[in-house]
Order: structure tokens, then C-alpha cells, then sequence
């Protein structure tokens, strides 16, 4: 950029202010507020980690590693990436933290992410999520405290009604491993037809074929064998128990045996709650088991579930939120009462009210700016020291403050 050109936005970055400031904020506040009801602490992890801790969790071979994420050498050598996601991290700390005497854990976070893709519609370079883990906890009760938190934060966002929440089992190792030979075995009779993406997955990744959405590999997919004919009994049980809580918990699900997660530690549920009021992106909320995953870095064997939420797209969902209402406008009639009406603003914000001061203009256009910050309550500070108030009918905050 040249030195006398303005500088612009980076591409995929956004500055959040006003209406949609509060919406952000109205999303962040209810999922403070329900992850508390559930118990779940907040943690932060750092924004950069040692590249090796995404690489290995998210996987080589994925997009995300291979073509996405914001990797750089730092002044000493090492190779440190901005965080694409939350669990990687939150399973490293894990491991170095000692967390282990504490599990089970269970473990909430929100902040940016960073992912070098095309930006479009509720996708960004630099987004922001929400993300909710429990570490050591194998029991299928696990997924049914997460997803009924997410159930519960959907509702009181006020987009519970356009929302389906999808379900599928990946069952246990003995379970992926037959059916993935049998999709491979598939697969590879229709080699002919499958599009270049879906060939290179048949060698590395061959369940993300199943989600392909490329039309020559659509009617192949959907011809796949379904998982159900190779689960062993233990994961049909843990299934099972999974849905019967849910359904005790009252949360509505729907089946949908083409979802899936193509990294070897990911186990049993995977989840997704969709909307069809963002067209191609759809999925608002999505996680699943990973019982191997802490494992994979280095860590012992822990079992894992969480989920993770964009907090653009659910900002896209809600109702505008009101701004926030001024509690009480300060007007300075004459400049001499000016120091009076600053000790009376600090005395009101001291006590919890909010105010703002209007001391500058004419008498005049001081109560027309007054009017526009729509305060519940008006104080008037004169220069011979006489005070007055104007109250909007809700009854007064100031009550023996001043």
C-alpha cells in the first residue's frame, strides 16, 4: 500500500459495530447465560500454537491444514498457526495443563478464528465461534448434556423452530473399520465416475465422499452402504442411549445416516443443527465424539465430545436486539453548573446507572440531543442551582443518590 493511500478492511475481515455489535453480543450474553445453568467453566486458549498441535488433529490431508490455515515462522524458527478452530487447542492445554486430575471436564470458550478460504455469506477469513467440550467422559450422557445445551441456547435465542438437528452414530473402531473397507470396496467400482476430489478422498479420506456435493458423485454416495449394517452391539447400545436421552430431555432430532466425520478418532455421535435460511450454508451448529483425539497429541487416552458454533451465522438468525436505553441524560443549562452535573454523572455510574453528560451547544440543542439519547429519566442542572427532573412514567433510578 502506498503511503498516502488510505489503508482499507482486509479481505474476509469485518468491523462489527452498531446493530450488528448487538447482535454479536445478544449471542455471546445467552451463551454465557446457558453454559452456566449447565456447569460448564470457561476456559481461553491461546490465538497461535505450535502448527504441529492443528496439523495433527485436524489432519493432514484435510483442506483445512492443506490449503487454509494461517501458518507463519516466528522470529525463533517455529512454525506457529493462527487457531482454525477451538478443540485442538483446548486438547493440548489438556495434556500440558495437567487437566487430567480434573476430568471430567466440562469446558466452554468463544473468540476468533482464522481460516484462509473464500469469503461469502456468514464466512469469513476471521470469524468468531462458540465452543463447548467434555473431556473424560466416555458415558453416552455426554452428548446428551451437550446437545441439550445447544438445544436450550437455539431456543432462547429465539431460533429453536428453524433449526433440525441431525444425527448420525460413526460407532466404535471395530464398527469404522469394517464399514470403511466396505465403502472403500464400493467406491472403487465406480472409480470411473467419481469426480478428481472424490478420487483423491477414496485413498486418504473415503467417508467424505459420502457428503461430496458434486452432482457425478451424488448418486454413487447415496448408494453406499449404510453404517447400521456393521455396527457391533456396544455401539448400537451407545446410539441407542443417546437418542432415549435425548428424547427424555425433549430435544427433536432426525436421523441422517450421510452425516459424518472423516478423521479416524472421531467415534460414535456426530451431530449437526441446520437451517435452511442460509442457503449452502446451512449448518449453525455441528461437533461429535473424538475419543482419540488427546491421544493423537501425545496425550493419554481421553474421551472427548463437543461442538462448535459460528457466531456470525447465528447473529444472521436472531432478532435485532433493542439498543441499550441511556438510563439518565445529565443537561447542563448554563456552563457555570457544569462541575455540579459532572459529580452528580460519576455519583450515578458509581452506583450502577447509566448517564450521559449534554453540556455543550446551545440551550436549545443541548435537550434536543437530551431527546435523542431517549433516557428514562432527565436531570437539569442551572446555573443558580436549581435542578429539575423529567421522568418517562417507569419511576426513577436516582432515588436518594443525588
Amino acid at each position: 500500500m502506498a503511503r498516502n493511500q488510505t489503508p482499507q478492511r482486509v479481505r474476509g475481515t469485518q468491523d462489527i459495530f452498531r446493530a450488528e455489535e448487538r447482535r454479536f453480543a445478544h449471542v455471546l450474553a445467552a451463551f454465557d447465560r446457558v453454559r452456566r445453568l449447565y456447569g460448564f467453566e470457561r476456559v481461553e486458549v491461546p490465538v497461535f500454537e505450535d502448527t504441529q498441535v492443528f496439523a495433527r488433529s485436524i489432519g493432514e490431508t484435510t483442506d483445512v491444514v492443506s490449503k487454509e490455515m494461517y501458518s507463519f515462522p516466528d522470529k525463533g524458527g517455529d512454525s506457529l498457526t493462527l487457531r482454525p478452530e477451538f478443540t485442538a487447542g483446548i486438547a493440548r492445554a489438556y495434556i500440558t495443563g495437567g487437566w487430567q486430575q480434573y476430568a471430567p471436564l466440562k469446558l466452554a470458550t468463544s473468540g476468533a478464528l482464522f481460516r484462509y478460504e473464500r469469503p461469502q455469506k456468514g464466512r469469513y477469513r476471521q470469524f468468531h465461534q462458540i465452543d463447548a467440550e467434555v473431556l473424560g467422559a466416555p458415558e453416552p450422557a455426554a452428548e446428551v448434556e451437550l446437545l441439550t445445551l445447544a438445544d436450550q441456547l437455539l431456543k432462547e435465542l429465539g431460533i429453536g423452530d428453524e433449526v433440525t438437528l441431525q444425527l448420525n452414530t460413526l460407532g466404535d473402531a471395530e464398527t469404522r473399520e469394517a464399514w470403511r473397507a466396505a465403502l472403500v470396496a464400493h467406491f472403487e467400482g465406480h472409480r470411473g465416475d467419481l469426480s478428481e476430489e472424490s478420487l483423491a478422498r477414496l485413498d486418504k479420506n473415503p467417508l467424505r465422499i459420502l457428503d461430496s456435493k458434486d452432482p457425478r458423485d451424488r448418486p454413487i454416495a447415496d448408494a453406499a452402504p449404510d453404517i447400521d449394517a456393521f455396527l457391533t452391539a456396544e455401539a448400537r447400545a451407545f446410539f441407542d442411549a443417546v437418542t432415549a436421552g435425548l428424547d427424555a430431555a425433549g430435544v427433536e432430532w432426525t436421523r441422517n445416516p450421510r452425516l459424518v466425520r472423516g478423521l479416524d478418532y472421531y467415534r460414535h455421535t456426530a451431530f449437526e443443527f441446520v437451517t435452511d435460511r442460509l442457503g449452502a450454508q446451512g449448518t449453525v451448529l455441528a461437533g461429535g465424539r473424538y475419543d482419540g483425539l488427546v491421544e493423537s497429541l501425545g496425550g493419554p487416552a481421553t474421551a472427548g465430545v463437543g461442538w462448535a458454533a459460528g457466531v456470525e451465522r447465528l447473529a444472521m438468525l436472531i432478532e435485532e436486539p433493542a439498543a441499550p436505553r441511556t438510563d439518565v441524560a445529565v443537561v447542563v443549562e448554563d456552563d457555570a453548573a457544569l462541575g455540579e452535573a459532572q459529580a452528580a454523572l460519576a455519583t450515578l455510574r458509581r452506583a450502577g446507572v447509566s448517564a450521559e453528560l449534554v453540556a455543550t451547544g446551545s440551550p436549545r440543542k443541548r435537550y434536543d440531543k437530551a431527546l435523542k439519547l431517549d433516557p428514562r429519566e432527565t436531570l437539569t442542572f442551572a446555573a443558580d442551582g436549581r435542578r429539575s427532573r423529567v421522568l418517562d412514567g417507569a419511576g426513577s433510578r436516582t432515588e436518594g443518590l443525588l
